[in-house]
């Protein structure tokens, strides 16, 4: 296949990235933006297989000797209705592309058209990995469980994130910890219920409940290094029935995020503690669940350090070094595996309204950041294939 021209390259990856976005799918239901990947991949001539029942795998092989090396973007959206008004929102009621998976799918496309273009003096192999669900409930552990790093062999891996920190134009790249645990739990409250204008006769769930989430706050603000990070965040909480009537149950669900893994084993403990004194001393019963989410995204110092002096040196990609977020990334389990990368990608702008948190209904890009984006991961896979540098 020919190198094919960069203002081609754009309008393609834009053509792309659209159709996706018209097209949301959740997590492990993506049909169509699966078959929208191999339909590309076959018209380039890349070999590929499912995994995960949603997720591709293609494989880009080099025609000279280098290391193995992996590129991974997720495909999913979110259960958000889209108020962007955009000419190519979303067509399906109550899903959208709400954190720029549909770009990240668009430019792994755009990167495996320039890489089987260039296969004649690519060193190594390139695998491409489209994952589904990482908005939940988790598609990097099947795939990997799958063996999607093991057939080739993957010897390091990257990823790009949009990032509306950043100024479109920019990527970002850190070395250590750049996304946090992500843990749930749900908490039940029971007391005794009863008339509203007779309190002694019963046990109120509600002023239990709401010292517990009083209570929980001290974790972060009172037992934990200020120089530290963790989240303990209540999202829900619904109890009683009517204003005259005293609860006998509340219930509440929240997050519990940090990024250093010995803080994190430790925040179970540290509520159930909390919650258990404050029960007993309201007169009340708590069950408290924890469900174990993503672990922290890693980055390895080494491949941060040396690709992002590679970047400076050998393009002229503008790369900053981002602070981290307690954002969640499932990416942490391929991370764990071989040395990983997690890149920013600047989005921002603000003549063309990107400026919208990830997960917003108005969430957009700027698409102009996409041909930056595909000149990262390229230069990734072929510097790394070629020993341009390494972990």
């Amino acid at each position: 296949m020919a190198v094919e021209p960069k203002e081609s390259l754009f309008a393609r990856v834009v053509e792309l990235r659209r159709a996706i976005h018209r097209r949301p799918e959740l997590g492990f239901e993506e049909q169509e933006t699966a078959a929208l990947v191999e339909r590309e991949l076959d018209a380039l001539g890349v070999e590929h297989r499912r995994l995960a029942t949603t997720g591709v795998a293609g494989i880009v092989r080099g025609e000279k000797p280098g290391r193995v090396v992996a590129l991974r973007a997720d495909m999913d959206a979110l259960p958000i209705t889209e108020r962007t008004g955009l000419p190519f929102a979303s067509e399906v009621d109550g899903k959208m592309h709400a954190c720029g998976h549909d770009a990240h799918t668009a430019m792994l496309l755009g990167a495996a058209r320039v890489l089987a273009g260039a296969s004649a003096t690519l060193c190594g192999t390139v695998v491409l990995i489209f994952q589904p669900a990482e908005e939940g409930p988790g598609g990097a552990q099947p795939m990997i469980e799958q063996g999607v790093l093991d057939e080739p062999k993957v010897e390091a891996i990257a990823m790009l994130h949009v990032d509306v920190r950043l100024d479109a134009g920019s990527v970002g790249i850190t070395p250590g910890p750049v996304n946090a645990s992500a843990d749930e739990f749900y908490l039940t409250v029971r007391g005794k219920g009863g008339h509203g204008a007779y309190p002694h006769t019963a046990v109120d769930a509600v002023p239990a409940a709401a010292a517990m989430v009083l209570a929980l706050q001290n974790i972060a603000a009172r037992e934990t290094d200020p120089l530290a990070s963790i989240v303990v965040t209540i999202g829900t909480i619904a109890g009683g029935y009517r204003n005259n009537v005293i609860a006998d149950v509340v219930e509440m669900s929240g997050t519990l995020r940090a990024f250093d893994p010995v803080l994190r084993d430790g925040l179970e403990k540290r509520v159930g503690r909390i919650v258990d004194g404050v029960a007993e001393a309201y007169g009340v019963r708590a069950e408290l669940r924890v469900l174990r989410g993503y672990p922290p995204v890693v980055n390895d110092d080494a491949l941060a350090e040396n690709f992002a002096r590679f970047l400076r040196e050998r393009t002229t990609v503008h790369v900053e070094r981002m602070m981290p977020t307690m954002g969640g990334e499932d990416f942490a389990y391929f991370a764990q595996r071989v040395p990983g990368l997690q890149i920013r990608l600047g989005i921002r702008n603000e003549r063309e309204g990107a400026v919208h948190s990830g997960h917003s209904p108005a969430f957009r890009i700027d698409e102009n950041a996409l041909p930056i984006g595909i000149e990262t991961l390229v230069a990734f896979a072929s510097g790394f294939g070629s020993g341009g540098f390494g972990g």
